[in-house]
């Protein structure tokens, strides 16, 4: 017994001596995806192209659900039509449901597919009473401190000006691209795109035109976006996840006085329903687009991340821990659930026989809407419980992962590389919503960046308070747009 128990330790040796081998060979072989590309003389941006998009800024062209502020986007459409008229005198102008623009800037050569780039140009609401936690009101577009604020200035028209300071600088200098080049800027994607972007993408595809690629907003270069990768990460969307809001609804034959409560109520048994869930997470997991940017960070992360992400098949399962606690990361590797709005009872001593939730799914790739419903009647698994889709907000279902080895990712990573040399470059999986989900119809790649450099803590800027960026920040995307026009066009 005492030599069999030897002989076990030694095969354990054995075998963690073998393991460890091929952990460390994995990490040394994990090579780089990253594309060798001198870094080019930045071109100089003037002053002015800041100023004019200081005064974009100052049109309050809001999204809403049931309005649309005609006066701001018809204003807007004014300045643009003054301040750029080589693009309506150069490029063909076409506007969609009165305030979404289409241009077309006509190619050389018709054998190569046109390109399209997209941004939007509304805004969200400025939250009601926080104004005052403002420290530059949402609207003025004032430069402070190396800063340009308000809204707009990260999303979305950030990418509007920049696309069409760059497109500006060109027409300037009598450029003609080879290929065909699209230009898309919708009015409504805050509240779905509808009236906007699959509008357009909807015209597209009736006139029988393709895409090589498609670039809307999504992925950023931000610092600081992971332990163990001191470079700042440049994050291409290929995909992003589905949207759908399912009802949860409790219903019980009797409700009664509150004196005398039986042991199941509505109201508790929809709070059961909603405990279960959250107890219950969708399964994650590293694939598709999420495991191809590790597979793009990992070879440039200090050694010990090296040999982590380099050995899935051992690792995958600590790493997974790990992403999942921190909300940003988990949403990544699994679908989400997410409680946003609850409903029972009419007064404080009544037993209501009806109590209904709103919970938003965000879905990833490889799931459906259908998938997601099953779940969630299996994990509640209750026939007193209804699981419904809402009738209020959009239903989509996630969009088809992009290729990484296609024309549009080289030369977007190609672009990154030289306007943003010290960034490592990754694609990405989008776990918001973009008006680019319109497209996949029209171009079997559509990709999610904007040249947005900024810390991982400004990302809360989006949507909320103190949305600005830097002034050097908005020069350099216009850079970016104008160089991935010239690469794409060689």
């Amino acid at each position: 017994m005492r030599k069999f128990k030897k002989l076990l330790f030694k095969l354990v040796l054995l075998f963690a001596f073998i393991a460890g081998c091929i952990l460390v060979y994995n990490a040394f072989t994990f090579s780089s995806l990253q594309i060798r590309i001198e870094p080019i003389e930045n071109i100089e941006i003037d002053d002015n192209a800041v100023q004019r998009f200081t005064k974009a800024l100052s049109y309050p062209t809001i999204s809403n659900q049931s309005k649309v502020d005609t006066q701001a986007f018809r204003n807007l459409d004014t300045f643009i039509e003054k301040t750029y008229p080589l693009l309506d005198s150069l490029l063909d102008k076409e506007i969609v449901n009165q305030f979404s623009r289409i241009y077309k800037w006509q190619g050389k050569n018709p054998k190569l597919e046109p390109i399209l780039l997209m941004a939007h140009m509304d805004v969200v609401p400025v939250e009601e009473g926080s104004l005052k936690d403002w420290e530059e009101a949402p609207f003025s577009g004032k430069i402070k401190d190396g800063f340009i604020w308000g809204r707009g200035t990260m999303d979305d028209k950030f990418s509007v000006f920049s696309i069409i300071e760059a497109v500006n600088l060109l027409l300037k200098t009598d450029y003609i691209p080879e290929r065909t080049i699209y230009l898309a800027f919708g009015h409504d994607e805050e509240v779905g795109g509808r009236n906007g972007a699959k509008s357009i993408a909807k015209l597209f595809e009736k006139r029988g035109i393709r895409f090589e690629f498609v670039l809307d907003e999504g992925g950023m270069v931000l610092n600081n976006a992971m332990g163990g990768l001191d470079a700042p990460l440049a994050m291409i969307g290929l995909s992003e996840k589905g949207y759908v809001t399912l009802s949860i609804t409790a219903n019980l034959k009797e409700g009664g006085h509150s004196s005398i409560p039986p042991k199941t109520t509505a109201v508790g048994l929809l709070s059961e329903s909603i405990y279960k869930l959250n107890q219950n997470p969708f399964p994650a997991k590293i694939d598709g687009a999420v495991g191809q940017m590790f597979n793009f960070i990992g070879p440039e992360m200090s050694f010990f991340h090296k040999m982590l992400f380099s050995n899935l098949w051992a690792t995958e399962g600590l790493i997974l821990s790990n992403l999942s606690n921190e909300n940003t990361s988990n949403a990544l590797v699994r679908t989400t659930i997410a409680p946003t709005m609850l409903r029972g009872g009419f007064k404080d001593n009544v037993l209501p026989t009806k109590a209904s939730a709103k919970i938003n799914f965000r879905i990833l790739p490889g799931e459906t809407v259908e998938s997601v419903q099953q779940y969630v009647r299996e994990v509640i698994d209750d026939n007193q419980v209804i699981v419904s889709v809402s009738g209020e907000g959009n239903v989509t279902e996630p969009s088809p992962v992009s290729s990484t080895e296609a024309f549009g990712f080289q030369i977007l990573h190609t672009t990154i590389r030289e306007i943003f040399p010290e960034a490592v470059v990754a694609p990405s999986l989008v776990v918001g919503g973009t008006d680019g989900r319109h497209f996949t119809n029209v171009s079997d790649n559509v990709y999610r960046f904007i040249p947005l450099h900024c810390d991982k803590v400004d990302t809360k800027r989006f949507h909320g308070l103190n949305e600005r960026v830097r002034v050097e920040n908005y020069k350099n995307a216009i850079r970016f747009y104008q160089r991935l026009i010239l690469n794409a066009c060689r």
